[in-house]
């Protein structure tokens, strides 16, 4: 990384921490102002509702009263102080009565708690009505679970003596708490009521409403619910309807138990947290056009920056790059006498001794090359000279002895001796095969049926009468891993290690050959259970005329990597002393390189 893009990094990462740290104070202030507004106003709003619903309640009671100072309900109480009356000529009286006041429950009762007319369900004319408090007449309204024909419901009740006789009437009016209800309250912007009937044990969907009807996604209010069934306490928590924090909601519970102190009803009041979002949100937007200016500026700065300080650093660093790609004759021009300008002038100063030492450099490697290929020719040629030597000597002192004798070590000799000349001739071979590597001829080449050659070829070997067996199992790829390479080159670098990892185990046991393709590579894995390899003979294993063995050139895995190097790929390899050796062959798949031989053998039939 460049000084230049430090300094830029440098800038903008102050310019961002300062951007963030201010906007973190600002959002963390915002929220703590939110919160202490949010507090006030839930607490001024739940004092709200309860007015609001007390107002209903009052409203309720004085149309309940009015009901109870009316002419019918006169002419019922005198009626009943009379005798027993024909309940079945009030039958439809209370019904019309509720709609005229604009009640949803309406009941006369005479002073034992029968019902004398219901609106709700007239057939009750007759039966008691046990829920209705007939020992004191509340003079306040209070919540009460009513039995309708198409099951339960609640509504805010008020109840009156219709006061005439010794034993008055009753008279019990009721709202029902309904989305029509909930509609009627004066609800501010922002805010939302809902109310669960707690008409049963548990949490239902459907008990939950709010002002347009059944709540949609009841499911997250279901825990707030089922808590407050189990600890009959008031309280506040937040609600997320959705991943959108700006759906979020403060909710708020009322508790509504009915005369009986068991809790009919639970009113929630949801204050909606989208204005704090939303503040947070243009907080973040602010912060980001900040942060955005003060990026250009950090740019603007490091650009100037650079024009003062790393414009010399950067002649610096590409002479360095020219004399890293080889041109040790670079210079840089001194136009300082500080810092800069004596690293400028020891620079200089480095290229020229670079250059010198670079000369006795070559010198000695070409000394040394030789020398290393001196040793080698005169270790591999002096295994076969010591033989042939003898055999000659030999061949001397029974040419001093008898005929006989000379004939019988003649036939013996010369076989000996054209035995050591092969071994010469190949061992001169191999060192001049491995100086005329020939370049890959690429085409179309699948890589299951190259492995399936080398076994075949190495099979008889493998199970050798008198030798330990080696068992050679295949794991290919289900379909074939095609590759642009040469077939012959790739045979061979295979072969090459399939002949290391039987030497690798002269007791026998697994040779293992993998194929598998991945993405834009194919990869093939040879692996032994032989003896394994030390990590320094891991990192020298690849280098030319370096062997482990008592007899071999150095040349055969330098030959592998020469193949795989010039199809594009690499190998590697993954040993422990005693425990099996592995190389990963890696070959890109060379689409390229098949269409440039496609394209020139075109050309060539064209010429």
């Amino acid at each position: 990384m460049t000084l230049r893009r430090k300094l830029l990094i440098l800038f903008t990462l102050i310019v961002f921490v300062c951007v963030a740290v201010v906007a973190w104070i600002i959002s963390s202030l915002a929220r703590r102002a939110f919160e202490r507004a949010n507090e006030e106003r839930t607490v001024a709003l739940v004092a709200q509702f309860r007015r609001e619903f007390q107002r209903g309640g009052d409203d309720v009671s004085q149309r309940v009263q009015a009901i109870a100072s009316s002419e019918f309900s006169t002419r019922l109480a005198l009626a009943l102080s009379r005798g027993v009356p024909d309940y079945a000529a009030y039958l439809s009286e209370a019904g019309n009565i509720a709609k005229s006041q604009q009640l949803d429950f309406l009941e006369f009762l005479d002073s034992d708690g029968t019902i004398i007319s219901s609106a709700q369900w007239p057939a009750k004319y007759g039966y008691k009505d046990p829920s209705v408090p007939m020992g004191s007449v509340t003079s306040s309204s209070f919540l009460k679970q009513e039995e309708l024909p198409d099951g339960r419901a609640l509504g805010l009740c008020a109840i009156r003596k219709i006061n005439i006789g010794d034993n008055p009437p009753l008279v019990l009016g009721c709202r029902r708490i309904d989305k029509d209800f909930l509609a009627s309250l004066e609800v501010p912007a922002g805010t939302r009521v809902m109310f669960y009937q707690n008409l049963e044990p548990g949490f239902s969907p459907q008990l939950l409403i709010d002002a347009s009807g059944p709540v949609q996604r009841s499911d997250q209010i279901a825990p707030i619910i089922q808590q407050i069934q189990q600890k009959h306490h008031e309280g506040s928590q937040l609600v997320h309807w959705s991943s959108n924090p700006a759906e979020d909601e403060t909710v708020d519970t009322i508790l509504l138990p009915g005369l009986d102190g068991r809790l009919l009803g639970i009113l929630l009041v949801g204050n909606s947290r989208r204005p704090y979002v939303e503040l947070r949100q243009r907080i973040g937007s602010t912060a980001f056009f900040a942060g955005f200016a003060g990026m250009l500026l950090a740019v603007a700065l490091s650009g100037w920056a650079a024009a003062r300080i790393t414009r010399p650093v950067e002649k610096l660093a590409h002479a360095a790059r020219q004399v890293a790609a080889g041109n040790w004759n670079t210079q840089v021009e001194v136009s300082t006498s500080d810092e800069l300008g004596q690293l400028a002038e020891s620079f200089n100063q480095m290229t020229r001794e670079l250059l010198q030492q670079r000369e006795h450099l070559l010198q000695a490697e070409r000394v040394a090359a030789w020398r290393e290929l001196a040793r080698r020719l005169a270790h591999e040629l002096k295994n076969p000279l010591f033989p042939l030597q003898l055999t000659v000597e030999n061949l001397l002192r029974a040419r001093q002895q008898s005929p006989a004798v000379f004939e019988e070590i003649f036939q013996e000799s010369s076989s000996t001796l054209l035995a050591e000349i092969g071994n010469l001739k190949a061992i001169i071979s191999r060192f001049s095969e491995f100086s005329k590597m020939p370049l890959p001829k690429f085409e179309r080449t699948d890589l299951n049926e190259v492995v399936r050659k080398v076994a075949r070829l190495f099979q008889s070997q493998l199970h050798a009468p008198g030798h330990p067996s080696i068992e050679c199992r295949l794991e290919l790829a289900d379909s074939p891993v095609s590759v642009a390479g040469d077939p012959d080159l790739l045979h061979r670098a295979l072969s090459n290690l399939v002949l290391n990892a039987m030497d690798a185990m002269p007791e026998g046991g697994m040779l293992t050959i993998r194929t598998k393709q991945g993405g834009h590579y194919a990869h093939i894995e040879v692996s032994d259970t032989g003896s394994g390899l030390t990590p320094e003979e891991c990192e020298r294993v690849f280098t030319p005329y370096y062997t482990s063995k008592t007899h071999g050139t150095g040349l055969g895995l330098a030959i592998v990597q020469s193949v795989i190097s010039d199809h594009g790929g690499r190998i590697t390899v993954r040993s422990e002393k005693g425990h099996g050796t592995t190389f990963d062959i890696e070959l890109p798949l060379n689409e390229d390189k098949l269409q440039e031989d496609i394209v020139g053998h075109a050309s060539g039939v064209v010429s």
